[in-house]
């Protein structure tokens, strides 16, 4: 990591693109619940009044499409008219039907879902192991959608950003250089009292458990200076589109595919899991401080097409002790990662928002294993 600055963002979950995201996921994890060996690609766009379910899934279970994006419209708080994005009201439209049998048949037989390259990542910045850019930058929108969700700061509405600039010395960060929050607020309070409202209560506690503060000047409230209204009827979302948001804040590269609204036999999802299972615990396991795992597959095939370690210069044993250790740790193979991981269960909703990596309570993010 050769960059003295780096800057990365996150999105509120009321963010359209957010929005869209996790009712694809909760569509995956509806049909997951009845049934373990669901097919599911199905992508959602909104906009305002709108929403559009679109893509195929296979399945046991009968699926409400619209109920299921109902409530996570309504959980997200866009509850009011004055948003013109109403969980009750807007219509949803649906165009869903089956998997392809040519993609199917070879999904049948365990292998990957399509062709595709993913990545995974793990560094020494954070506690969780992930760049500290994309972590204070998650942290601190999730404490935004908590300070509005809990009444702390209830005249904040639904949707917001976060932006975090951090200078680093030697590979290390240094010091937290700015943060840019972005949120649509109740324009009766004033910006002033909103942007010290958030100093206090979203950015100081956000930093201050990293080791990190900054000064009130440091940060930067909603750069056009307002913003009334936000969700879709602001920006149209679609799923999807907040891959690097997702996955290490554009410090760890990304293959393309994005993870939501798709069962685990999609590599895009199961494979980059995998990938980020393995680098986190090479780098919790002592033999390097920062790594990116890259695998490749092709549609219908079990195993990988390709695979390999990066270790930028920082490993702390030979890289064929460290490519032992991932084997022994887990098979690339399709089929293994599903069982290994457990991928078949309904857990996909919660990684929709606040990034997949970097958060307990999911199997990529075990540490399993010890230097050898």
């Amino acid at each position: 990591m050769n960059y003295s600055v780096f800057t990365s963002e996150s999105v509120c979950a009321g963010h359209p693109d957010k929005i869209c995201d996790q009712i694809s996921d909760a569509i995956v994890d509806a049909a997951l619940s009845g049934d373990s060996y669901s097919r599911v690609a199905v992508e959602t766009l909104v906009t305002k009044n709108q929403v559009v379910l679109a893509g195929e899934v296979t399945s046991q279970v009968k699926l409400n499409y619209q109920a299921i994006a109902r409530k996570i419209i309504r959980k997200l708080g866009y509850t009011h008219g004055l948003y013109h994005f109403h969980y009750a009201y807007s219509p949803v439209l649906v165009f869903v039907h089956e998997q392809a049998r040519d993609i199917a048949q070879g999904v049948d037989e365990g292998g990957a879902g399509d062709q595709g390259i993913m990545y995974g990542y793990a560094c020494r910045e954070t506690p969780e192991l992930m760049p500290l850019p994309i972590i204070l930058a998650h942290r601190l929108v999730q404490a935004v959608d908590e300070a509005r969700e809990e009444g702390i700061l209830s005249y904040l509405r639904p949707d917001g950003k976060s932006e975090v600039t951090v200078r680093y010395e030697k590979g290390k960060p240094l010091l937290v250089e700015r943060v840019v929050l972005a949120t649509p607020h109740n324009l009766k309070v004033k910006p002033t009292q909103v942007k010290q409202d958030l100093f206090n209560q979203v950015v100081k506690p956000v930093l201050a458990k990293y080791g990190f503060k900054i000064k009130i000047n440091q940060l930067i409230l909603n750069g056009t200076g307002k913003w009334e209204i936000g969700g879709p009827a602001a920006d149209t979302g679609v799923t999807g589109r907040k891959i690097i948001v997702d996955t290490y804040g554009g410090m760890g590269r990304h293959g393309g595919g994005c993870f939501s609204g798709k069962d685990p036999t999609k590599v895009d999802r199961s494979g980059a899991y995998a990938c980020r299972f393995l680098a986190k615990n090479i780098v919790a396991a002592g033999l390097a401080d920062r790594v990116e795992v890259k695998v490749a597959y092709v549609i219908g095939q079990k195993q990988p097409l390709a695979k390999a370690i990066e270790t930028f210069g920082m490993a702390k044993k030979p890289l064929k002790v460290i490519q032992a250790f991932a084997d022994n740790l887990l098979d690339l193979s399709v089929p293994t990662i599903l069982e290994k991981l457990d991928l078949r269960q309904p857990i996909y909703q919660k990684t929709a928002a606040y990034g997949h990596f970097g958060r307990n309570g999911f199997p990529w993010e075990k540490i399993v294993a010890h230097i050898p």
